[in-house]
């Protein structure tokens, strides 16, 4: 029997170039990476973000962090989920009320990312105040009065773990 010419051709091209093959080393590397990836990134425990600027102080507290909204108060800045509001001189000198640039972008915040029932209810929305142990407490006094007039109420300071034995010093 006869080839037909497209037959031909493909055999001859086939031998000429070889047949194609999947490299299976850089597929496995591949895939590696993607192991370690999420390994490393699928903690069953939520971490705080990491900022060198603050220094958290210390507790023996057992309960871990819920994942929520983060406001992280350093020696100079106000940061609401990695966004400069205000700062800390600023907090300082401001004798009235509540801090207006804080909450406006609280309430934005608010009615952007959360449902209107969860915003009504009597108890809030929980929000985590990660402050560094130098910064003095009427400003954190200041930044708790005015989430109290925000929907954000259940507030939380974070701490770093103290080791148990470590409690009694």
């Amino acid at each position: 029997m006869k080839k037909s010419t497209r037959a031909a051709r493909m055999e001859r091209r086939h031998k000429k170039f070889g047949n194609a093959s999947l490299s299976l080393v850089s597929l496995m590397d591949i895939f590696t990476i993607l192991v370690f990836f999420l390994l490393f990134n699928s903690s069953g425990d939520h971490q705080l973000p990491n900022a060198k600027t603050i220094q958290l102080p210390e507790s023996i507290s057992e309960e871990k962090p819920k994942e929520n909204l983060v406001i992280m108060v350093s020696a100079n800045d106000v940061i609401v989920s990695g966004r400069r509001i205000v700062s800390t001189e600023a907090v300082i000198a401001n004798t009235q009320g509540p801090i207006v640039p804080l909450k406006n972008y609280l309430d934005q915040l608010s009615e952007t990312y959360w449902d209107t029932e969860a915003v009504e209810s009597e108890e809030g929305l929980e929000v985590t105040l990660l402050a560094d142990k130098a910064v003095p407490y009427k400003v954190l006094r200041k930044i708790m009065q005015t989430l109290s007039d925000t929907p954000y109420r259940q507030i939380s300071l974070a701490v770093n773990q103290k080791a148990v034995g470590d409690a009694n010093q």
